[in-house]
């Protein structure tokens, strides 16, 4: 017998009880824990995510490595303000994916978001081909963030072997994974809270050092000058050469911004999803232009475009260009304290790369595309088979200590950053079709718990975009042709076709058709349940959940 059969056959009369997690206002949270779900919609999973959780997430999960050390190469290719407008402009379809996501998200909040409302919603070989290169993103860049953890403790200690660190991490961080989820709540929101910290003080930093309290005096807007607003790219220093430079950040932009979608992931696991998940949802625009934007305008003040460091290749502090700002003012003591920073950021990517490739798992799984075994919880609510498969995918960072691992993980990476785009647009794709299926229906979209603005227009103004940058992000492939730079390029993108194409042939599957998409498996009646916030007592969880 199945491990989820025995827990059924453990409780009594589960017709009786509120399903999916949910209390009624009788029920404590306590027994909304303990209330089986419904067949098809979120498994054993547990609804122990709490508000100040899923806040930290939503910001935390994007804030990485991306900002604290790609930013400097952004700034290198694009100069100041192109890497400001690029980031901006990226920011704005990210927010297009976050609304989109969260109209689906608060409506049918079910494990595996994102695969479930694709093949609900359009066609069940999009759920699937978008679910498993996501997974395999999310694995493979759990392998690449072990790697990363041992190249920074290299910063300190050169003469240790990288392997120590990945096999320490990959141990901790998988055993974390099996603990109850509300375990993975607490570790990412305090990792979070590092984070945001860590860019407002830098923002606090910048507006001083730009003001005058470095060693070179006031700054100003000087860099914008010399070298210049906008660095030519590729091509000699023309108007065609910088909007290269500019188009070429917003594919690098677009790495930085993925894991805001982990909301979406999350909120089959959160307690009151809509009235969380929105809240996160509406918060994260103004976060992504106050952390992400404003950390890039004062990257721009404070280090010329044309700095030897921010071209190299280190993925330690030295690389960071919140380091090599604080070392053009003068100030001698940040290295070490950013390079702890860094293998924060480092492991909570980690520790979201688990957690979300597992959930993903489940959710292939609920819907068909994926062996039902991966279904299995423990009695907390860990999909224990998903967490086993996804952390093992991690040991591929051992391959670092090969002669060749650095070639295969070039293309590992690429299928994780171009993976994050086709999700953006599946996603995208997902909520036109559901918006389509509300009509034929007759449901009005006044009527949804949260209800997505400028709609069906932003929807599609997100997915023209991310579909433009998924074909362009190889252009350097074309300039001359290199046949091996090309498939680095586009290897995600032919393997997502293969994945969908194959699927469509084996299975025969069709197009739903809006009249007969399914907008009720897993949808709850929840809007007067009750669920029990347990509110932090420390005063850094106070401040954390100030923050979120």
């Amino acid at each position: 017998m199945e491990l989820h059969d025995l827990e059924k056959s453990k409780t009594t009369d589960v017709s009786a009880k509120p399903m999916d997690g949910y209390a009624s206002p009788s029920h404590s949270s306590h027994d909304a824990e303990r209330a089986l779900p419904e067949v098809g919609t979120t498994v054993q999973l547990k609804r122990r995510l709490q508000s100040r959780h899923l806040q930290m997430i939503a910001i935390g999960g994007t804030i990485g490595t991306g900002l604290f050390i790609g930013s400097g190469g952004a700034l290198a290719t694009a100069g100041p303000a192109g890497a400001l407008i690029a980031y901006a402009f990226v920011g704005t379809l990210v927010y297009s994916v976050m609304v989109a996501l969260g109209e689906m998200a608060t409506y049918i909040p079910v494990s595996g978001a994102f695969t479930a409302y694709a093949s609900r919603f359009f066609d069940p070989s999009l759920g699937f081909a978008m679910g498993w290169i996501y997974w395999f993103s999310w694995a493979i860049t759990y392998a690449l963030e072990l790697t990363a953890s041992g190249l920074i403790i290299h910063y300190w200690r050169p003469d240790l072997d990288v392997g120590i660190f990945i096999g320490v991490f990959w141990a901790v961080i998988t055993a974390v994974n099996f603990a109850p989820v509300n375990w993975y709540g607490e570790i990412e929101f305090y990792f979070a809270l590092i984070k945001v910290v860590t860019v407002i003080g830098f923002l606090i930093f910048g507006i001083c050092i730009d003001a005058g309290a470095g060693q070179n005096g006031y700054l100003g807007f000087h860099t914008w000058g010399n070298p210049g607003a906008f660095a030519p790219y590729i091509a000699e220093n023309t108007a065609l050469a910088k909007f290269v430079g500019f188009w070429a950040v917003l594919i690098q932009a677009g790495f930085s911004y993925q894991g805001t979608e982990l909301v979406g992931i999350a909120a089959g696991e959160t307690a009151n999803p809509r009235k969380t998940v929105p809240s996160a949802i509406r918060k994260t625009f103004y976060r992504i232009l106050f952390f992400f934007v404003g950390s890039i305008f004062f990257i721009g003040l404070l280090v010329p475009y044309d700095n030897e460091q921010l071209l190299s290749d280190k993925t330690n502090a030295t690389a960071s260009p919140f380091v090599i700002s604080a070392q053009l003012a003068g100030v001698k003591v940040l290295p070490g304290l950013i390079n702890a920073i860094l293998l924060c950021v480092v492991l909570s990517a980690a520790n979201s790369n688990v957690y979300s490739g597992s959930r993903i798992l489940v959710g292939l799984a609920q819907e068909g595309s994926a062996p039902k075994f991966l279904t299995w919880t423990t009695a907390s609510g860990v999909p224990y088979v998903g967490v086993a498969i996804t952390a093992a995918v991690g040991l591929l960072g051992f391959m670092n200590e090969s002669n060749n691992g650095g070639e295969v993980f070039d293309w590992f990476v690429n299928i994780s950053g171009v993976a994050g785009f086709i999700s953006w647009t599946s996603i995208g794709v997902s909520h036109l079709a559901f918006m389509r299926a509300l009509n034929a229906r007759g449901v009005s979209r006044d009527t949804l718990p949260y209800k997505a603005f400028w709609q069906p227009y932003f929807t599609w103004y997100g997915v023209g975009f991310n579909v433009l940058i998924i074909f362009t992000q190889g252009f350097e492939a074309f300039v001359p042709w290199d046949t091996r730079t090309f498939f680095v390029n586009y290897i995600s993108l032919i393997l997502f076709v293969v994945l969908y194409v194959g699927h469509k042939i084996v299975f025969r599957t069709k197009f739903v058709k809006p009249i007969e998409a399914d907008l009720d498996s897993g949808r709850k009646e929840i809007d007067d349940m009750y669920f029990e916030e347990k509110e932090p007592t420390t005063w850094w969880g106070k401040l954390g959940a100030w923050l979120g």
